[in-house]
């Protein structure tokens, strides 16, 4: 399945399995990711696309923030919080 990280300039898309957590899913981004995972921002793509990214998108109520225990959606696009 695959997850979506999304900037200003650009948007990736990541390749996970099916039942992945958060933190693990952020280690596919980099290792130190999962170490320091302290939790996420998480919206849908539609929705992502409909509110024109993260800003419209938190305006409109529609970003989630997740923890250790979410199970990552096919399509999600999310800003991962990671400590030093």
């Amino acid at each position: 399945m695959t997850f979506l990280t999304a900037w200003e300039i650009e948007a990736r898309a990541w390749t996970i399995k099916a039942g992945t957590k958060a933190p693990q899913a952020a280690g596919v981004i980099h290792t130190d990711f999962e170490k320091n995972f302290i939790k996420a921002d998480v919206v849908g793509w539609e929705d992502f696309v409909r509110a024109g990214g993260w800003v419209g998108a938190r305006t409109l109520g529609k970003v989630r923030l997740e923890g250790r225990e979410y199970v990552m959606q096919e399509g999600d696009v999310v800003e991962f919080k990671v400590g030093v």
